[in-house]
């Protein structure tokens, strides 16, 4: 995401404009998670108007080009193709169109946008944005997670993982010769990897883990490495040997999250975000497990946790999913945005989680919002209304759960 506006990102005015381009799909998701309801944004429109002729004075449907700013009711992002609708009602008239009438922006690559923020530029937004203007974006890692006749090809961002195909091949197995079962094996094998290359490009080296039960995924590493070695493709052969590959209990793409916490993925990709994510739920789950007062979920419990200066310096952490910065009003936005400041202060650390992740996902199991504790604190749940909880969307229970 490219900054347009002649300003630094420390020194943005709460209700200050600020122009963006958005310079690669990765991005659409960026601006997905800084635009909200209530928000402003100006944009490049295409609107259908009704012109009447000067010759027969008739009236005929026409399309025009021209540039729109509306107070952004709703939104619709499209992960697989990246793009990002916004619709609301305009707030700025020009010619063609009259305060108050309904628009939906289709934001584009490459076409500069406008965005002011109903709340203003807190810490949370600009966290987001300066997230998003991050030059350094390596290649996102691909994954295969598959069984025999399945294979699910995933890219797995520092912010989300995405699907890009799912294979299916039928492979003989009762009563089939192994000439038959080899030959079924080997045309899934050939399918998969047909799919992998027209889906992803590997002209820049990246990532790939390939992932499930048995033998399967070590045998596919061996078809790419034998099919590049007789087709002479330097690119094939080198797919197959910087591929790890790592065993998983299914083929189905919820194994995504034992491939992220196996050890050589750790070891290969231990500085990736979505790795130190991973451990972070990873820990947080542990602690509930153990029930030892490290480890709290849900808004009240959090709350009480972080008032008490209790995720703060010596390992305190803060998880909150971005989805609960997009769905909340300006009050309770401010609520939230308060707890990322007050753990910053108290030297903690605040992970805003994306909601697109395997580790956003279970974090939205507890609520979307949990904590762990420098020092253990007991009955943090205690007086909780269970009308309040769910006026917050949140479990504010803080037991045990089912992770």
């Amino acid at each position: 995401m490219r900054i347009v506006s002649k300003v630094s990102l420390g020194a943005i005015d709460a209700d200050q404009g600020i122009g963006l381009v958005a310079t690669d799909p990765e991005d659409m998701w960026h601006a997905n998670n800084l635009i909200a309801v209530g928000d402003t944004v100006k944009a490049h429109a295409i609107r259908g108007i009704a012109v009447t002729t000067a010759t027969t004075n008739r009236v005929v449907p026409r399309r025009v080009h021209t540039e729109l700013t509306i107070k952004v009711t709703k939104s619709f992002f499209d992960p697989g193709a990246s793009s990002l609708h916004v619709s609301g009602t305009v707030v700025t008239e020009n010619e063609y169109v009259s305060i108050g009438q309904y628009h939906t922006l289709d934001l584009e690559l490459h076409r500069p946008f406008t965005l002011w923020k109903a709340a203003g530029w807190d810490s949370v937004a600009l966290q987001t944005l300066q997230e998003a203007a991050n030059d350094d974006k390596t290649g996102a890692l691909v994954a295969i997670v598959m069984h025999e006749g399945l294979s699910n090809i995933c890219l797995i961002t520092d912010h989300r993982t995405i699907i890009k195909q799912r294979v299916e091949h039928s492979v003989p197995k009762k009563r089939a010769t192994t000439k038959e079962s080899e030959g079924g094996l080997a045309a899934f094998y050939a399918k998969t990897l047909e799919t992998l290359l027209r889906a992803v490009d590997f002209g820049t080296p990246r990532p790939l883990l390939l992932a499930s039960p048995g033998f399967v995924a070590q045998d596919f590493k061996a078809y790419i490495e034998s099919r590049g070695a007789r087709t002479g493709d330097k690119m094939m052969m080198r797919m197959a040997r910087d591929a790890v590959v790592v065993h998983t209990s299914t083929g189905y793409v919820h194994s995504l999250n034992e491939v992220l916490k196996s050890p050589e993925v750790k070891a290969t990709m231990h500085d990736k975000k979505y790795t130190t994510e991973t451990t972070l739920v990873d820990r947080l789950c542990e602690r509930v497990r153990k029930d030892d007062g490290r480890a709290w979920y849900g808004l009240k419990p959090v709350t009480k946790a972080v008032a008490e200066g209790a995720v703060g310096r010596g390992g305190g952490v803060l998880l909150i999913n971005n989805s609960i910065f997009r769905s909340m009003d300006i009050p309770t936005r401010k609520k939230y945005v308060a707890l990322v400041d007050k753990v910053k202060a108290d030297g903690g650390e605040a992970k805003i989680l994306s909601s697109d992740h395997e580790s956003g996902q279970r974090l939205d199991a507890l609520g979307g919002i949990a904590a762990i504790l420098t020092y253990p604190i007991f009955d943090l749940d205690e007086d909780t209304d269970d009308e309040d909880d769910a006026a917050q969307g949140g479990d504010e229970t803080g037991a045990a759960a089912i992770i």
